[in-house]
Formats: C-alpha cells, structure tokens, sequence
C-alpha cells in the first residue's frame, strides 16, 4: 500500500500531543557541528513525501493522525525513514510531522544524503520524531546516529535522546546511552573524525599507509632448533 502526500482534510486541526519527558541517565548536553560544509541534500525539502506500508493506514480522529503499521517506509528525495508503526499529520501550514516507532528488537531508522558529497547522516532509535516544516529529526531512546563516508562510518554519536537539524546540519546529545558491557555508566559517547581533505586527516591517513607498507619482522618459530632425539624407554 503506497500514499503520496495527501491526506484526509481531518488532519488539519489539532497538534501532536506533547510527550512525555524522557528522564535522562545523565545530566549531559553536547552540541557539535558536522565535519566539512555540505549540508542535507537541498531538493529533499522540494519533494513529496511517500508512505508505502504492509497495512492500509488508519485514521485517529480523537487524535487526529494517521497510523501506518507493518513495515513501514516513509521517503522524501534521499531521506528514508524505516519503522514498524508510523503516526503522519499534517500541520495547518501544509507541512508534514510523523512519529515513528521501532518493534521490540528493531529499532526505527533514519538515513539521508549530504549535498554535494558522498556522505550520508544515519541512525536509529527506539523512537523518531519528524518535523518536515523544520527539517527536524529527533532520535529518543537509545539513540545512536552516523556520518557515512561511503560504507565507512566517519562520527558515530551515541546518547538518550539525539536531535539533528538537517538544515543546519548540528546535533544536539543529551542524556546518557543505555548501560552496556562496554559503557557500563551509560555516558554520551562520540567518536569523531577529521574533516576530509584537513591536515589532520592527512596525517592519519599517511601513518595508516606507513602502517600497511611497513614489512613485516619474522619472529622466531617455536621449535626451530632442532631437539635432541627422544631415547626409548627400554
């Protein structure tokens, strides 16, 4: 089943009622602009947006929305969202909100391209809040977002609750991710790479190369020398 910007006039009157407020692991905020001056591809914002879902949608009139369940596909140019449940309004402006929700084991996904290189912004969260009149996404809930250059992960964000502006291209972290083995305290992490084409970048990548071009020093094999030979037992 597929929808193509256009929804029921029902949609136009009220807001997405408020959520409730996460409370946060960690009382920590990071705010951090992404490597290099592309932005989110600019005609994403020019383009229809498309649903296409496993069940037909169903219209919530207490609470105005529309729910898409079952595989669900929202895309607009290069921006694709992946949930298992998706709530669309539409807001009086004419501009489109969703909230997307991931299942028990899969999460809700976020993936668009950066203008005018080959880098895509992606993530994950138990939740997605999409505004389309702000290009606006929020990642709640065992939040984790990306820098891709090609397949390569280049940043990597990690927290409660993570906000990215598309038109800006800035993240917004807070709150402490889910305790693991590896990060038992639940803190914001992050992982950042020099800008592409910097000295800094430069400079890693000429000791990466030095690294892989260096030969190899034969160590000793155990046993080399040759062992006197056992004597029988009689």
């Amino acid at each position: 089943m597929t929808h193509s910007d256009v929804l029921p006039p029902v949609l136009l009157d009220q807001r997405v009622p408020r959520l409730a407020a996460t409370r946060l692991v960690a009382g920590i905020a990071l705010a951090c602009a992404l490597a290099g001056p592309a932005l989110a591809e600019r005609s994403d914002r020019l383009q229809k947006i498309n649903i296409a879902a496993d069940q037909s949608g169903q219209i919530d009139l207490q609470n105005q929305v529309v729910v898409y369940s079952g595989n669900v596909v929202i895309s607009r140019g290069t921006m694709v969202i992946r949930a298992a449940r998706v709530e669309v309004r539409q807001l009086p402006s004419g501009y489109y909100t969703a909230v997307a929700f991931g299942s028990a084991n899969k999460p809700a996904t976020f993936r668009q391209k950066r203008d005018g290189v080959d880098e895509y912004i992606e993530g994950e969260a138990e939740r997605l809040e999409y505004d389309g009149s702000r290009d606006l996404v929020k990642f709640i809930n065992n939040a984790e977002v990306r820098r891709l250059r090609g397949a390569t992960a280049a940043d990597e964000i990690n927290g409660n609750l993570i906000t990215y502006d598309a038109t800006t291209e800035k993240m917004t972290v807070s709150g402490g991710a889910k305790s693991t083995p590896a990060n038992p305290g639940g803190r914001v992490t992050a992982t950042l790479s020099p800008r592409e084409g910097s000295e800094a970048a430069a400079e890693i990548a000429a000791a990466a190369s030095a690294a892989a071009s260096a030969p190899l020093k034969l160590s000793p094999a155990l046993g080399s020398a040759s062992a006197p030979a056992s004597k029988d037992k009689p």
